[in-house]
């Protein structure tokens, strides 16, 4: 699938996308805590568990789209399976291993230079793009974000220092930074093939495609399932299914997630992607490294470091000067 070409949005368009992109953003931001809240939970059920859930929800909403789903052609669909295998189901395999592995904080800084690698994928790539920013007018918002990133990773590394104190398994730690930059590089692809798709399909509706992801989740999620279960009993693994040791936190958490990180985060990114120039909207991921920071912060009852607030501020000047630089670019010849 190659980029498509578009238009430089209007001011309507950029503000409501970056509406949509901040909504995406603080829906996701709640993965990063999901797998502090379940600790005992391995990655792999925390991933089906989210994603069955995401089906099931999914279904009814599909049945109500039924006419727009109808008309997606086979293509279509094998799209959307694709984009569900590793946009959802690997990706979140890969942070939830993370997460659970070297902690919450270097994950989120892994991820968090989402907006950076996008833009610059983005830009390397959309060459023939009506809307491709000038590397000047891109360079200063990358810049500002790369530098929010790094005070915030500053402190984070920082705090992880004072817990090894008290000892660390670094072998554990470097395989959760490995699978955080796998979780990167799935949604680095993401984002950019579901633009593409959205931007040739522009008489289609961002609402049909969120749903038609949920639909196709729902098989790989419950295959997911079955192989988990067998794993499971195979192994004389210690977790009770279906529920696990707190079956009611993990139904309700899986509900949340499917509801709101998968299916309405998906819907939100989908308006956002229709809107916005790729690079613009990879740069607005970096809502979700707010979100995800200030849940984090939240789940520790920790006030946040005068450098966690300064990169930030950052990292939201950054976007600001993206949005600026994005409305003031010339339309096509």
């Amino acid at each position: 699938m190659h980029p498509a070409s578009h238009p430089a949005p209007s001011f309507f368009s950029l503000w409501t996308g970056t509406l949509f992109a901040l909504l995406a953003g603080a829906v996701w931001g709640l993965v990063f805590v999901i797998p502090l809240l379940l600790p005992d939970y391995p990655a792999a059920l925390l991933v089906v568990g989210r994603y069955l859930a995401f089906g099931l929800i999914a279904m009814p909403l599909a049945w109500l789209d039924r006419k727009a789903l109808a008309r997606l052609s086979r293509t279509d669909w094998l799209e959307a399976l694709k984009l569900s295998a590793v946009g959802n189901l690997l990706y979140y395999l890969c942070l939830a291993a993370a997460i659970q592995r070297a902690g919450g904080p270097l994950p989120t800084v892994i991820i968090g230079t989402l907006p950076v690698v996008i833009a610059l994928c983005a830009h390397a790539r959309d060459k023939s793009a009506s809307q491709r920013l000038p590397w000047r007018s891109l360079l200063p918002s990358l810049l500002l974000i790369a530098l929010g990133i790094g005070l915030v990773n500053q402190v984070e590394m920082q705090h992880l220092r004072e817990q090894s104190q008290a000892g660390v398994d670094w072998g554990r730690y470097g395989l959760g930074a490995l699978l955080a930059l796998g979780a990167l590089a799935c949604w680095t692809w993401y984002p950019l093939r579901n633009a593409d798709w959205l931007r040739q399909h522009a008489e289609r509706s961002p609402r049909t495609w969120a749903t038609a992801q949920g639909v196709v989740t729902l098989p790989l999620a419950l295959l997911g399932w079955v192989v988990f279960w067998a794993w499971n009993a195979l192994t004389a693994q210690p977790i009770t299914l279906p529920g696990g040791p707190t079956p009611e936190r993990f139904v309700w958490l899986m509900l949340a997630a499917g509801l709101l990180a998968s299916w309405l985060g998906t819907l939100c990114w989908n308006e956002a992607s229709q809107r916005l120039p790729t690079h613009l909207a990879g740069q607005l991921i970096v809502f979700e490294t707010l979100a995800a920071l200030t849940y984090v912060l939240v789940w520790r009852g920790q006030a946040p470091h005068v450098f966690t607030v300064l990169g930030m501020a950052l990292l939201v000047a950054g976007v600001l000067w993206a949005l600026r630089a994005a409305s003031r670019a010339p339309g096509p010849d």
